[in-house]
């Protein structure tokens, strides 16, 4: 299978002119483009560009019986003037394009966590913000614990040992400080389903069968046909399903309505809402610290411990989460651009003559 490799300046210029093209204001499509790159060079192929503006497509800006995505919409930050929770803040996005609110949000985080040791950002009315890995990793490489969880734009989960789709993928997204421990984040980065909604439309791409145990046709039935996937099923039987559940919980606390009914405007009653919402979560690592680490190391030198520890006794084949991203970026960097699949090349291909863009594959070098 024959794999391109595509400038990063060029993936630019067609992620930029694309979000322009749609509407969306010159930061916005930086946003847009920024965090596409940054999921291609670490190698997530189910939140790139392709999926970005395919999200946009059925649920966004280009909806036009209920665009779920509104190009130049201003966050409406509702805590202004309030001094009772300092560390936290709450944001109404108005459903601006979601990586741009998923990036101020985790530089807020970031700063109320200087200050208070923690910082909170929740957010409602929000449009998908894509790959989760992407913002925490950039907290956790600039030294801080952060988290955040969304609810994804569609119920399609069955839960468990149920038999109609009442939850989202829901990801979950940790990044952990350890690059100079061990030369890269720990970023734990999950959907609650077996697998993603992208990496269906991934195995879809690429002709190929699904993971046993992923989901069912729209008879119920156990299927591995990327093609004929009704519902996804949540990993872990009731674990996973629990942890979709936590994302639903905590996006009613928010301010989010039915799951059922999210992006789905004919389904939509008077009252009720259908769009996503966000949580956000920093933590400084010198809060946490109780500061009377065995053997008189240091916080960092304990980290490191514990992870040599989990990796020793014969666990020499185990990776750490992060490190599969971490191993795709050295390519990246080594091949100096993005590496897309035939497949991928063909949507970027039309994704650059939809919005004008001169496209010439035959520029592009093979990856060896």
């Amino acid at each position: 299978m024959s794999e391109y490799i595509l400038p990063l300046d060029l993936h630019d210029q067609i992620a930029n002119t694309a979000y322009r093209h749609r509407g969306f204001t010159d930061e916005e499509a930086a946003y847009g483009a920024s965090m596409a790159q940054s999921a291609s060079w670490h190698g997530i192929k189910t939140h790139n560009l392709i999926k970005a503006l395919k999200l946009d497509d059925l649920f966004g800006s280009q909806n036009k019986v209920s665009p779920g995505c509104v190009p130049g919409a201003k966050i409406q930050r509702l805590d202004t003037g309030s001094d009772r929770f300092l560390a936290s803040q709450r944001w109404n996005a108005n459903r601006k394009l979601g990586q741009a609110v998923a990036v101020e949000a985790i530089q807020t985080c970031m700063d109320l966590a200087d200050r208070y040791g923690v910082g909170m950002v929740s957010v409602d009315q929000a449009f998908h913000y894509l790959w989760g890995g992407g913002y925490v990793m950039d907290a956790a490489e600039k030294g801080y614990i952060a988290y955040t969880n969304c609810t994804a734009s569609l119920a399609e989960v069955v839960p468990f040992q149920g038999s109609f789709p009442t939850l989202g993928t829901n990801p979950h997204s940790w990044g952990f400080p350890t690059r100079e421990t061990i030369g890269f984040p720990i970023v734990i980065d999950w959907a609650t389903s077996t697998i993603a909604t992208g990496r269906v439309e991934v195995f879809k791409r690429e002709g190929r069968p699904l993971p046993v145990g992923s989901a069912v046709d729209k008879d119920g039935n156990p299927t591995t046909n990327p093609n004929n996937v009704a519902w996804l099923l949540p990993f872990g039987g009731h674990k996973g399903y629990s942890l979709a559940l936590i994302n639903e919980l905590v996006a009613a606390m928010i301010g989010g309505s039915l799951p059922t009914i999210r992006s789905r405007p004919e389904l939509q009653s008077d009252g009720e809402k259908i769009a996503c919402n966000f949580f956000f979560q920093v933590i400084h690592p010198d809060a946490l610290s109780c500061g009377a680490f065995a053997m008189g190391r240091n916080q960092s030198d304990n980290v490191a411990e514990v992870i040599r520890d989990v990796l020793g006794h014969g666990n020499k084949s185990s990776r750490l989460p992060g490190q599969i991203e971490h191993e795709a970026a050295k390519l990246s960097q080594s091949v100096d651009g993005l590496i897309f699949t035939e497949a991928e090349i063909d949507a970027i291909e039309q994704i650059a003559l939809g919005c004008g863009t001169p496209f010439d594959r035959s520029l592009l070098r093979l990856l060896n």
